[in-house]
């Protein structure tokens, strides 16, 4: 049998109960009426009471913190500076900056104003399809640069959704352009005889045939140190990259 009693939050910071309908419901006081001087309450849902222990507890810190939004007057744009404060921490610097970069000067130009809570699939869908066509002061993106816009928005509304600011992610249904991944074409044997020649007592010389031979990323042999070289038996060990991130 479901138990239904109403337990307190941690440190008096809400309630949590299961609804008849059985999900869970957690109860959490954001302020007072300026009016009546009545607590304002708000409600987070989830399939289990640890989801909804979880949202209480981040609702709690942020209540805290003073960075506490109300979910229905949330704009896309506030959520998207939330998510990539709070919800990047594990990911690479490089690619933290690649997210703020669309996110600033894609994704906020063309939909931060509107409302989170009223963010439909057909306005995704129209700011994706503007983002492959060319309009005054602005290239077309490619495909996979769409698609690649598509993945950072759809990721941080898929946050927006585990947290219960949105029910539905509005991203789900786009229609993505086609992209078709090019061939690689590698150097036959005599460009790289030709090659060679072109790099012989070049600065560079060794970094270029590193490349070569190896097919490193960039990044890849900038991050190379002497304990990555394994001289006696010929190989090297990547586990680092060097990447330039705001001039640092």
């Amino acid at each position: 049998m479901s138990n239904r009693k109403a337990t307190r939050g941690a440190q008096g910071a809400g309630t949590i109960r299961q609804r008849p309908d059985g999900r869970w419901e957690a109860r959490y006081t954001v302020g007072r009426d300026p009016g009546t001087g009545k607590q304002i309450q708000k409600s987070v849902y989830g399939k289990t009471q640890a989801d909804v222990r979880k949202k209480l507890q981040q609702m709690a810190v942020d209540i805290e913190s003073g960075t506490y939004t109300e979910p229905a007057k949330m704009t896309l744009a506030a959520w998207l500076d939330i998510w990539l404060k709070d919800y990047n921490k594990e990911v690479k610097p490089r690619t933290l900056a690649l997210y703020a970069g669309q996110v600033n000067h894609r994704i906020k130009p063309g939909l931060g104003a509107v409302r989170l809570a009223a963010l439909r699939p057909h306005e995704v869908q129209a700011f994706l399809n503007q983002q492959g066509e060319d309009t005054p002061g602005k290239r077309a993106l490619s495909p996979k640069s769409v698609i690649n816009i598509h993945g950072i928005l759809h990721k941080a509304l898929e946050q927006a959704v585990e947290c219960g600011y949105i029910k539905v992610n509005p991203a789900n249904k786009s229609k993505l352009p086609r992209w078709e991944k090019p061939d690689i074409k590698p150097l036959d044997g005599e460009q790289i005889t030709a090659f060679l020649q072109a790099i012989k007592g070049h600065t560079h010389e060794t970094l270029y045939m590193v490349d070569l031979f190896t097919g490193m990323r960039q990044g890849e042999i900038l991050g190379l140190t002497w304990d990555s070289i394994n001289f006696p038996s010929g190989t090297i060990h990547i586990r680092r990259q060097l990447q330039l991130i705001k001039g640092t």
